[in-house]
């Protein structure tokens, strides 16, 4: 059973900078000194949480992605962030999970916050993501989905839930207890990524990044400061956890419209 390494950044962002945060993320990245196998960014890593979908989309072939598929490759590193991707007329808040060959998926974030303009601006996804790294089945999710657990209900035997998110203070103990929850209910590891500080719209953001393994105990958080830190999870004790409490096997079924 190999063990997976995994980087999480937690990080001001520059508002409806994308230039200016490519270059942050880069310099973040080359200062992650220990071996890891993938790299989390937050939601929206190039711009912040801007509704401003039309001026600062790109193409699935732009700059970001190319941005992404560099230090994926100079790094020999799996990298996830979200950032806003144009498809035909659509605009998605899109999780792209880049590989060091250049190959990657994507996930279209499900549940847009609409208190906050987003379902006005962006168009839902409409399925999951389970990608294979290192032999773990990983389910990546963005920022709201959090709330939603029907959506990340472990039916495909998943290792790891991923939260990229822009969660702020306000409403960050609800953060807290449902990562927490993610992660008893389904027996994974669930990481949730923040960014820090404050937005243009005077939102603060306090970071409290986060793992925790799959018995609900948080094995790193930090909040108020940016932080990189590379963390070892143990597939052996994720088998363990669901050898010893195997409820899983009772969970219902159900199908998602």
């Amino acid at each position: 059973m190999q063990d997976l390494i995994v980087t999480i950044i937690q990080s001001d962002l520059v508002w409806e900078d994308v230039d200016a945060n490519l270059n942050q993320f880069e310099k973040k990245i080359k200062n992650i000194h220990q071996p890891t196998d993938l790299i989390l960014l937050p939601e929206m890593f190039t711009t912040g949480f801007t509704m401003q979908s039309e001026k600062f989309a790109e193409t699935i072939d732009g700059k970001s992605m190319q941005w992404m598929a560099r230090m994926a490759q100079t790094t020999n590193t799996v990298i996830a962030g979200s950032l806003i991707i144009k498809e035909e007329n659509n605009y998605y808040n899109r999780l792209i999970w880049m590989r060091p060959n250049c190959s990657y998926q994507f996930y279209d974030k499900r549940h847009l916050f609409a208190m906050g303009g987003e379902h006005k601006n962006f168009t839902a996804g409409t399925e999951r993501l389970i990608v294979e790294l290192n032999g773990w089945k990983i389910c990546p999710m963005v920022c709201y989905d959090l709330r939603f657990p029907v959506w990340a209900r472990n039916t495909e035997d998943y290792d790891l839930l991923l939260y990229l998110a822009n969660w702020p203070l306000p409403r960050v103990k609800h953060w807290q207890s449902l990562l927490i929850a993610r992660a008893i209910e389904n027996q994974v590891y669930t990481i949730g990524v923040n960014r820090i500080n404050t937005d243009n719209f005077g939102n603060y953001y306090s970071g409290n990044s986060a793992i925790i393994d799959p018995k609900g105990d948080t094995l790193f958080e930090k909040a108020h400061s940016e932080a990189i830190h590379t963390h070892k999870l143990s597939k052996k004790y994720l088998a363990k956890v669901r050898e010893s409490l195997p409820f899983l096997m009772d969970r219902d079924t159900f199908e998602i419209k």
